[in-house]
């Protein structure tokens, strides 16, 4: 990392010194916390997100000069409490880096009390904005370094599964999916699991992406420009375009059982699924859809899935696949079985096939 500011006073740093502290304190509310922190950061509010409306309404229909007291006030009674609970084991060694919104004085307030008190903590220049920055550029730069190797294939064929195996076998993946907690298709959340924000799944994405050891190529699976409600950086896409393919194929009778496996949860809440597919009207026609909506009333899962496959899904991969991965052409044709129990020794077979080193 690079830092973003060259006029650090003696509490503040950038971000190239990172790594030289014991643990990151997020002081925002916990709504910006959620919505996006630095990796690995512990969120220690000194407003609650009611407060922070509070102090800002005060601050522009009353008086600065009242709203800045009473932010005073409840920020010292929050780290007075932070000192008597979450902090209260940090040995006297201890360094953290505190942020706030913009290097202002929530972050400022904390770090003047830890250096009083003895710690050698220190506020990031910029605070979360310079991360953002920082996110923003790499983002838009690093993933063109990428030798990606892109596993193609229609739905059903259990790319995301070998993906996994790859991992798991040895070889270096970056598994999009599970980082935007969506399986990319009309019907691929997840239950129970909410995507992130746009730029929570940024910051994971270039956590990820910087993990990577660029000498080394990479399995991706293809993906449309958006996953879910998220959309991955241009230069990603690039690399991806311009990768290396491999052909997914799996008999249709496996891809019908593996879907049965990857999408038993659809049928929890039957009436759900069936307005979800209603979404692809216009696609299809409105009879085609209620005949879609009879089988799942019916329990006939298999019926359905291979319904979805052979006139939505494979049709739609059709149209798609071939119009932005320059090498599908050039694609080895790997055939694959989702079902099976080997899915590491069939992961082990790829990377051979590909002669891709140990």
């Amino acid at each position: 990392m690079t830092s973003t500011s060259h006029t650090h006073g003696p509490q503040r740093c950038g971000l190239d010194a990172l790594g030289q502290f014991d643990e990151i304190v997020d002081v925002r509310t916990p709504a910006e916390y959620a919505d996006d922190h630095i990796p690995g950061a512990l969120n220690a509010p000194v407003l609650s997100n009611e407060e922070r409306v509070l102090i800002g309404t005060m601050y522009a229909q009353e008086s600065p000069f009242k709203a800045t007291r009473l932010g005073a006030a409840l920020v010292a009674r929050h780290i007075a409490e932070y000192l008597e609970t979450i902090f209260a084991d940090r040995p006297r060694s201890w360094r953290p880096l505190i942020y706030c919104w913009r290097g202002g004085k929530r972050s400022g307030a904390m770090t003047a009390w830890f250096n009083l008190i003895g710690w050698r903590a220190r506020q990031l220049d910029g605070g979360y904005k310079t991360w953002r920055r920082h996110v923003i550029d790499t983002l838009a730069e690093r993933p063109a370094g990428l030798d990606c190797i892109v596993l193609t294939g229609p739905t059903g064929s259990g790319k995301t599964r070998l993906l996994q195996s790859l991992g798991a076998s040895g070889a270096q993946i970056l598994d999009l999916e599970s980082l935007a907690r969506h399986r990319g298709s009309l019907l691929g959340a997840l239950p129970d699991q909410p995507q992130p924000s746009q730029r929570g799944f940024e910051s994971a994405l270039l956590q990820a992406i910087e993990a990577l050891d660029p000498a080394r190529p990479v399995f991706v699976e293809a993906e449309s420009r958006r996953i879910g409600q998220l959309s991955l950086p241009e230069a990603l896409l690039r690399a991806m375009h311009a990768g290396r393919c491999v052909r997914v194929q799996a008999a249709l009778p496996h891809r019908i059982a593996f879907l049965l496996q990857d999408y038993a949860h659809l049928f929890d809440t039957p009436d759900v699924f069936g307005q979800t597919l209603e979404r692809l009207i216009g696609l299809h026609s409105r009879q085609t859809i209620r005949d879609w909506q009879a089988l799942i009333a019916a329990g006939r899962r298999a019926d359905l899935f291979q319904a979805l496959v052979e006139a939505h899904y494979d049709p739609a991969y059709r149209r798609s696949s071939g119009s932005h991965y320059s090498g599908l052409d050039q694609a080895l044709v790997f055939d694959y079985d989702p079902t099976a129990a080997d899915d590491q020794a069939q992961a082990r077979a790829l990377i051979e096939q590909l002669h891709i080193p140990a």
